[in-house]
């Protein structure tokens, strides 16, 4: 989906953001009519776990195979698994950490592996690294004959230079932090399954996603739409819309191989704070309070080889700073979650 195609007049509840955000592009459709079997969705009570799994349900329609797409989750929230059965997605609510509720989950050929713990994982770091380590191995050894695209970060890298462009898939890992380390260990822990059991894998290093309720532009055109102070910091970004993500990780299901591939995913634009400020100071008609001073280095990924993939993603970041600041100042619905893009020191 195009982000300058949408008419956020037609927005009004969390479902009509859901469905709009979820039209296939004619990529997926494509790969949904040739990857065969059902999609499993581990994790899909997440930000973008919704949206992705409507996106397969719609891809798989319009490419005339019966596919089940089913959603795995705790489901903390109940109007999410609403929203899913109300768009022709199964769900099933448990604990993936629970080596019974994990052997009760159907056989499928696809999994997206999209569970994981970061916002909270300072003062609880055993869970977190159960979570980002642990949970899967669990999934590897119960889907042994299964493809899977696991969902990761671009936080595996260090920041580099923004001079020296974005990390690619070829450089050395090294996280900052128990989040970011143990998001390395759930690449490794695939990695090793990958190879051991032959199960086809693919590490979907993402950062980062954005779209109307969250991300880093929401964060600041909130700032600057409520006059607060944008620190500068951290200033420079990579980002994507979530429609153009969820395409290439459902596109990614094609490219799963043992030993497992790894992709970033971004898109094509470093940006900067300062830049995408002064323009929502421009379509708010605010004045931008800016602090502290620009770091030459930030966390960028290159993602080069995903756009030779797919292509690069559909949407431009211009239109995506004017739907969000529209969306803002129009006090749109909100998941209330900053995104901490700031943060340098690998606690979340």
């Amino acid at each position: 989906m195009n982000a300058s195609e949408t008419n956020l007049g037609d927005l009004k509840t969390e479902l009509d953001i859901e469905l709009a955000l979820s039209n296939p592009s004619p990529g997926v459709v494509e790969t949904m009519s040739r990857v065969e079997g059902d999609i499993l969705v581990l994790g899909v009570g997440g930000k973008m776990g919704p949206t992705l799994a409507m996106m397969a349900q719609k891809a798989g329609a319009a490419a005339g195979v019966c596919k089940r797409i089913i959603g795995v989750s705790r489901f903390s929230d109940p109007a999410v698994a609403s929203r899913l059965h109300s768009a022709g997605i199964e769900t099933i609510q448990g604990d993936l950490l629970d080596h019974d509720f994990l052997r009760s989950l159907p056989d499928v050929p696809n999994i997206i592996y999209m569970a994981g713990m970061k916002f909270g994982s300072t003062g609880n770091e055993g869970l977190t690294w159960a979570m980002n380590c642990y949970l899967p191995g669990m999934v590897c050894e119960r889907f042994p004959k299964s493809r899977i695209v696991a969902f990761s970060t671009g936080n595996v890298y260090c920041m580099r230079p923004i001079s020296a462009g974005g990390s690619r898939e070829t450089d050395r890992p090294d996280p900052v932090g128990d989040y970011a380390m143990s998001c390395l260990g759930r690449e490794r822990v695939f990695q090793h399954f990958s190879e051991s059991l032959s199960v086809p894998v693919l590490l979907f290093r993402l950062n980062y996603a954005v779209e109307f309720r969250y991300g880093v532009l929401v964060d600041l055109a909130a700032a600057v739409w409520n006059r607060e102070p944008v620190d500068l910091t951290t200033g420079y970004f990579n980002v994507i819309w979530q429609p153009d993500a969820n395409a290439m990780a459902l596109q990614s299901l094609a490219h799963a191989a043992s030993p497992a591939e790894i992709l970033n995913v971004t898109g094509p634009d470093i940006t900067r704070v300062r830049e995408v400020c002064a323009r929502f100071g421009e379509i708010m008609n605010r004045e931008v309070r800016l602090t502290g001073t620009e770091s030459d280095h930030a966390f960028l990924n290159d993602s080069g080889k995903a756009f030779k993939l797919f292509g690069e993603p559909s949407t431009k970041l211009e239109d995506m700073i004017d739907l969000v600041a529209q969306w803002v100042m129009r006090d749109g619905i909100s998941h209330g979650k900053p995104t901490h893009f700031e943060t340098r020191d690998g606690n979340f």
